[in-house]
């Protein structure tokens, strides 16, 4: 079970890891406003599970979207205690969509997810990390911001695994709020299947130990069966579930 003060410190690292433009906090929220495709990155997200709905509230954080000429969007968790907004936000004609799990692992445990050697760690993402997370099947306008984004993050890491002089699989790891995160895990679609990606996870749980972190987490799209499988190797479990709120365009 995640309690209230890991709830508040996941949702402040993932915003940190995702480097939005500009973050405000709102009376128990944290609100993302970017112009980029990252929709972490451009949501707003209550730090607490139990927060009654203030109208109030939500009128000043869509004012703070319309102010940047931004769409609002929240990101809002499925439980009981944050029924009351979602009620409101279905009242002001949000729908929501995009189901996503947050799943929480003890680090030690990612490190046995591979018996193959852990990614090298880089810095900074050169151009060989980068053509992988822009590799066939992704839209590049969208990676390439998304590869700014990641490089923006304070104190990110990215892991690579290479065959040769070519880098195969891809990710970037984020340490912040007593919590590391996984993102941008990526693989040559010609090499799928090989266990890299827990290579890749394996090399950048170390890197969080390394720093004395014991915990990780990260966010998956419920439909995505294959990470999800990775992950519950790993030693990932589930801590909530929250979907995208907007409205029609």
């Amino acid at each position: 079970m995640v309690g209230s003060t890991q709830i508040e410190a996941i949702e402040r690292a993932t915003l940190a890891a995702v480097a939005p433009e500009e973050v405000l906090e709102i009376d128990g929220w944290l609100i993302g406003l970017d112009p980029g495709s990252i929709r972490r990155a451009a949501s707003a997200v209550p730090l607490r599970h139990d927060l009654p709905v203030d109208a109030a509230v939500l009128d000043h954080i869509e004012a703070a979207y319309a102010e940047r000429g931004l769409k609002p969007a929240f990101r809002i968790a499925d439980g009981p205690g944050l029924e009351s907004v979602r009620g409101e936000l279905a009242r002001r004609g949000y729908g929501f969509e995009q189901p996503t799990l947050v799943k929480t692992a003890v680090a030690r445990a990612v490190t046995a997810v591979t018996d193959l050697p852990p990614a090298e760690i880089a810095e900074r993402p050169d151009d060989a990390w980068a053509a992988v997370f822009l590799g066939e099947g992704f839209d590049p306008v969208d990676g390439a911001y998304r590869v700014k984004a990641l490089s923006r993050s304070p104190g990110a890491r990215f892991g690579m695994v290479r065959d040769g002089d070519k880098t195969i699989a891809v990710g970037c790891g984020s340490f912040g709020h007593g919590w590391t995160s996984f993102h941008g895990m990526r693989t040559d679609l010609s090499r799928r299947g090989e266990g890299l990606a827990g290579r890749v996870l394996a090399g950048l749980v170390g890197e969080a130990m390394s720093r004395g972190i014991d915990r990780a987490f990260l966010q998956v799209e419920e439909k995505n069966a294959p990470a999800r499988s990775l992950y519950r190797r790993a030693g990932f479990t589930q801590a909530w579930r929250y979907f995208y709120w907007s409205k029609p365009s």
